[in-house]
């Protein structure tokens, strides 16, 4: 086959490189242009790299799919966390700021135990929310006062073994009275 003749000009800098490349690798100028043209025009395909490629786009998609409803779970419990507290919160007296200010701090304090403790066992709030709603549907949308005195008294104490500062407090009381 008869090869065509082109003059091409390169910078400097390249031009040295490109020499030095063909060089060490012992191969003629236009042998090493000719390969690396023909990879630039005509790039290989590697037969199953397009499926490959497709699997893992659909399972990057399925998982920014799952960081998306949790962080909404997320966002959606902060903000009515936030408007349950600002609604219930009473101001306080001077006198008893102090006290709230203390308290806060032990709260705080067992606030951060607990998610430390829960991002070391790699537990997802999240996931337990989502869970506990397929689990129980019809209580979701129940109100407390229709449900069961039992019910409720478990419910409570679940949730104060679940609050170290709770549990603290009310051991405290259970010595007072």
């Amino acid at each position: 086959m008869r090869k065509k003749r082109y003059c091409l000009y390169l910078s400097r800098p390249l031009a040295n490189k490109f020499e030095l490349v063909a060089m060490r690798r012992k191969r003629s100028k236009s042998a090493f242009l000719e390969d690396a043209l023909r990879q630039a025009l005509e790039p290989e395909t590697h037969p199953g790299i397009e499926d490959v490629l497709l699997r893992r786009l659909d399972a990057m998609s399925r998982s920014t799919g799952t960081l998306e409803r949790e962080v909404f779970v997320i966002g959606e419990t902060l903000a009515l966390l936030v408007r349950y507290f600002l609604t219930i919160t009473p101001p306080l007296a001077s006198s008893e700021q102090e006290a709230a200010r203390l308290l806060g701090k032990e709260r705080y304090q067992a606030f951060l135990i607990q998610i430390g403790r829960r991002l070391g066992a790699n537990r997802r709030f999240a996931a337990e929310v989502l869970e506990t709603v397929r689990m129980s549907p019809s209580d979701v949308f129940a109100n407390p006062a229709e449900e069961q005195p039992e019910a409720r008294a478990n419910g409570a104490a679940a949730h104060q073994a679940s609050d170290p500062a709770l549990t603290a407090k009310s051991q405290g009381d259970d010595h007072h009275g």
